[in-house]
């Protein structure tokens, strides 16, 4: 079974003790890809190591997170355009809108999240959004850059139907984690009337473990059970599930 985990911060220092044994298990698991988002400045260093330590299956993308849009946000912008003009990047992300924890910088992350949709255009590179309690926000500022071509992901989808109609409607693909494992999380009924050509998996590791290990620190090989649920809701076999995200992934990110 080849996989691909869309969104995983493997770099973060939750795994500094024991990254290289974690890999080799998502690897084991047939997890062959992770591409993994830009955060801030701060983590942009252990992403490269962590790239370069892994050519052959770990993939940076550049952007900055919104909930790290700060006062500083526009040295934070600079910094990331600077790497964007520096070397080539798999994806633009994660980017977006967060109003979950703060809202005081939300017409900043609406800068910043327009900003880097326009770099993505014109880099002719996909995005990948970061959406959390802003999802009306979110697809509001999406849909023009829609509209001129811009693709990528949701990641973390947890929307509802209408949601997630609207964004494959763009063209846009859901990220699929461990939430869809959760009881209640209404994902399952969301995805029931969505083509699975608009799915791919993720973790979002070291982030929002599946179930049974909901509340430990999540891992790339944990999205087998992903997989499996998945496969559950839209009735299909895994090995066809696991075929369709990974084509789908690939179709996205260009390798």
């Amino acid at each position: 079974m080849n996989l691909i985990d869309t969104h995983c911060h493997l770099y973060s220092e939750e795994f500094n003790a024991d990254r290289d044994a974690m890999i080799a298990r998502a690897m084991e698991q047939g997890v062959g890809r992770f591409y993994l988002p830009a955060i801030d400045s701060e983590a942009i260093p252990a992403m490269m190591a962590l790239e370069s330590a892994y050519p052959a299956s770990c993939f940076a993308m550049m952007g900055l997170h919104p909930c790290y849009v700060k006062e500083n946000y526009r040295e934070e912008l600079a910094i990331a355009e600077e790497w964007l003009n520096k070397r080539p990047f798999v994806a633009i992300g994660e980017i977006g809108l967060d109003l979950y924890w703060d809202t005081t910088f939300f017409s900043e992350q609406l800068e910043a999240f327009t900003l880097q949709m326009q770099w993505a255009l014109d880099r002719r590179l996909p995005i990948v959004i970061h959406t959390r309690k802003a999802m009306p926000e979110t697809i509001k500022a999406v849909k023009p850059f829609a509209a001129k071509g811009l693709r990528g992901i949701f990641h973390c989808f947890s929307g509802n139907a209408i949601e997630a109609k609207q964004i494959t409607e763009m063209g846009f693909s859901l990220g699929i984690g461990g939430v869809v494992t959760y009881k209640n999380s209404g994902v399952p009924e969301a995805l029931a009337d969505i083509d699975p050509g608009f799915m791919v998996l993720e973790t979002d590791a070291p982030y929002l473990s599946p179930v049974p290990y909901r509340g430990k620190r999540n891992e790339s090989a944990y999205m087998r059970l992903i997989l499996a649920r998945l496969a559950e809701i839209k009735q299909l076999p895994e090995t066809e599930m696991a075929e369709i995200t990974t084509r789908n992934a690939q179709k996205i990110f260009g390798n």
